[in-house]
């Protein structure tokens, strides 16, 4: 309940709306009751003849209950909606907020197309939480109270029966269909994430898919999977379509049994049969209150399950005992790096990535990160970008516990380069100004040459995610973006692995020459140019297992000469 908990009180936020589509809603259901109350007792008073004026009264009444009615629908439709439309937004905001900061690593948990479900899908379903939820129940009651209340002047045990008639249409009988309910509607939920989930992957694997002749069945397990999706909605359309059946059978049958208490109390002289009639409408129209209490169980039951579906994206992740900022961290210099005995497994792994590392880089250092493919090189550097959380160990910038210093500070004084560096839809010179808002167009062109992308227009496309670009190009793309952020630390992972190496060595002269007073930290499986280099870690199946200038680590000649014995070999 803690999501409910949080959707309220994003709700709140607009308690002026909520306080007025309440009261309007009031006013629109009584408006209706009076109308067909006053209907009621207008045909039985006609029937006996009273006196004009008798007559002129109810129909002023009956034309002042229909424009009231129908002006307090507008206005409760108005102020709703607008509070509920209101209320997505903070809700939007909020969660946007919650997922920003773990926006690098939260599609490790979950996969894309869930993802996307949960953003989009159970977002939108949120929009019912205000106006099938929270506030038709509290209307309803109102209008019941106020209705019996009026019913009591004129005789006790009908409007004992209205209340017995409240009691079970607005809370007994929604509170056993929502237990009913609840099982449905979260198969119907993960069946969706499933479907969204099979459709983002067949599209985004199509190409591998025709290429291995795999297509048909991949085809053929989404549209099973939409079948099913198909499938759990039609029983859920059909259990609601039973839930209102049944509250109207129960409306009904109270209807009718006022109808008879009343007529046999008219018959026995305790009720003017005059008012008659009148209990009749009454008993009809208050009941219409209570359909919108059918269809409760299955709103709050999916307002629960997406709730619960959004929230657990973030929930957990922040962490619990976070250090607060302090002062005299400075990341506009080159910083110092320590890392002491830092371990760390992924969530739900036994497996360790990293154990026991242990190093020490001076501010100003070059330092390389080798080693085979899996030996927890990258995992290293996402952790010092705190991309992932729950390491056992300590990593202190500037002497300080990385804790201590907030995300967006970290990563703004820090140039990073990944494996996979994301490209936007738009021009070359729209992706390079992500580095920086003031950069002229002098400093984009010599940001293109030092990474010999000097044919490129700043005017050029580039597609989504950079579909129009070579593995190589992106990669010398993604450098020269760092280059003009011109922080002082630098994080590379594999930054040129799929460029030649003589347009490596080109680039990295450059990239040595502009942070020559930086601290730079350099994950590569290629050896070659490591002798600029202060210091090489080796690594291997999560741990180091040499270190040292490459001049040591040569006369060593261990684990890190046999790897550069191997590369010759190759290349020669």
């Amino acid at each position: 309940m803690t999501d409910v908990k949080v959707l309220i009180k994003l709700m709140l936020l607009e308690k002026r709306d909520i306080l007025l589509s309440i009261l309007f809603g009031f006013l629109a259901g009584m408006g209706a009751v009076a109308l067909f109350a006053n209907s009621g007792y207008l045909i039985s008073m006609a029937a006996i003849k009273p006196p004009l004026y008798i007559l002129t009264i109810s129909i002023a009444l009956l034309k002042l209950f229909s424009v009231m009615r129908a002006l307090s629908r507008y206005a409760e439709r108005l102020y709703s909606h607008r509070a509920t439309f209101t209320k997505l937004s903070n809700l939007r905001v909020y969660f946007f907020e919650k997922l920003e900061p773990l926006a690098p690593k939260v599609f490790q948990k979950y996969r894309s197309g869930d993802l996307l479900a949960r953003i989009v899908g159970d977002v939108e379903s949120l929009q019912n939480f205000f106006l099938r939820v929270f506030y038709p129940p509290i209307v309803m009651i109102i209008i019941f109270l106020a209705t019996i209340t009026f019913t009591a002047l004129f005789t006790m045990e009908v409007a004992i029966l209205l209340l017995a008639g409240l009691v079970l249409t607005g809370l007994i009988v929604p509170l056993w269909l929502t237990v009913r309910q609840e099982r449905v509607l979260q198969q119907l939920r993960e069946l969706r994430g499933q479907v969204s989930t099979d459709a983002t992957e067949f599209f985004y694997g199509y190409r591998d898919l025709k290429l291995y002749q795999r297509l048909g069945e991949k085809r053929d397990a989404l549209i099973e999977a939409s079948d099913d999706y198909v499938r759990s909605q039609e029983r859920e359309g059909s259990k609601e379509f039973l839930h209102l059946s049944i509250s109207n059978s129960l409306s009904f049958l109270i209807s009718a049994a006022v109808l008879g208490i009343a007529a046999y109390l008219a018959a026995g002289g305790s009720l003017d049969g005059v008012f008659l009639a009148m209990l009749v409408m009454i008993s009809i129209t208050v009941f219409e209150n209570a359909a919108p209490m059918a269809a409760f169980p299955r709103y709050f039951a999916e307002s629960r399950q997406a709730s619960r579906r959004l929230f657990s994206v973030i929930e957990g992740e922040e962490e619990v005992a976070e250090m607060p900022v302090q002062l005299g961290v400075d990341l506009t210099k080159a910083p110092s790096i320590e890392v002491n005995k830092l371990t760390f497994s992924f969530p739900g792994e036994n497996r360790p990535v990293l154990k026991n590392v242990n190093f020490v880089l001076p501010a100003s250092s070059k330092t390389a990160i080798v080693g085979p493919s899996g030996s927890g090189k990258s995992t290293l550097l996402q952790l010092i970008l705190k991309f992932y959380k729950g390491a056992e160990g300590e990593v202190r910038i500037n002497n300080q516990p990385i804790q201590a210093i907030n995300d967006e500070e970290l990563w703004d004084g820090t140039n990073v380069i990944l494996q996979e560096n994301h490209f936007f839809y738009g021009s070359i010179e729209d992706n390079l100004r992500l580095a920086k808002d003031d950069l002229t167009v002098e400093q984009l062109k010599s940001a293109l040459r030092k990474v010999k992308l000097e044919e490129f227009s700043l005017s050029d496309v580039v597609l989504e995610k950079g579909g129009n670009l070579s593995g190589g190009e992106k990669q010398r793309l993604a450098m020269a973006r760092a280059m003009l952020k011109g922080a002082k630390f630098w994080l590379m992972d594999e930054p040129a692995s799929s460029v030649d190496v003589l347009t490596e060595r080109f680039i990295f002269e450059h990239l040595l020459e502009q942070g020559q007073e930086d601290t730079m930290i350099l994950v590569s499986h290629r050896l070659v140019g490591l002798e600029k280099m202060d210091l090489i870690i080796v690594m291997d199946q999560g741990e180091i297992v040499e270190q040292g200038s490459f001049e040591e680590l040569m006369e060593k000649q261990g684990y890190f000469y046999e790897m550069k014995q191997i590369e010759k070999s190759v290349l020669m």
